[in-house]
């Protein structure tokens, strides 16, 4: 069994070649990608070898989020993007709470690796969803 399947399978994801597939893509890249980035990216030049279709890319997204194996990003600009969670990261609330930041430049998403402190908020509350956006320019935009 490879790594990327023992990580899956962890998870409680039966990996498949499409899903390794995802997941070493969302693994690599160093900020979120959104759907149309991650299809465009396995779309293959020939006929014979088509890749999944819509429907498979967006049911292996919903797993790998559902299992906490990634996590999905509004950043803003309407579009949905998708990263990998920490999975060292996981407390009480079962998911990953950190910022992410968003240049408003290039239009890059990643996450930024501080955790948001669980502390203030009272034991009767529960988190459903965070999600915590900063804007502005990147160190690589703002070189330019």
């Amino acid at each position: 069994m490879t790594k990327t399947e023992k990580i899956l399978s962890y998870h409680g994801i039966r990996p498949t070649q499409m899903r390794s597939k995802i997941y070493k893509f969302l693994k690599r890249k160093q900020s979120a990608v959104s759907f149309s980035d991650l299809k465009k990216a396995f779309v293959q030049k020939s006929e014979t070898n088509k890749t999944a279709n819509r429907t498979t890319f967006y049911r292996n997204l919903k797993i790998f989020e559902d299992k906490g194996l990634i996590h999905q990003i509004n950043d803003g600009v309407g579009v949905s993007k998708y990263a990998i969670s920490d999975e060292n990261a996981k407390g009480k609330y079962g998911t990953d709470l950190h910022m992410h930041f968003h240049c408003t430049v290039c239009g890059k998403t990643i996450c930024l690796p501080d955790r948001i402190s669980k502390q203030n908020l009272p034991d009767d509350y529960e988190i459903n969803d965070v999600n915590l956006v900063l804007k502005g320019v990147c160190k690589n935009c703002s070189k330019k």
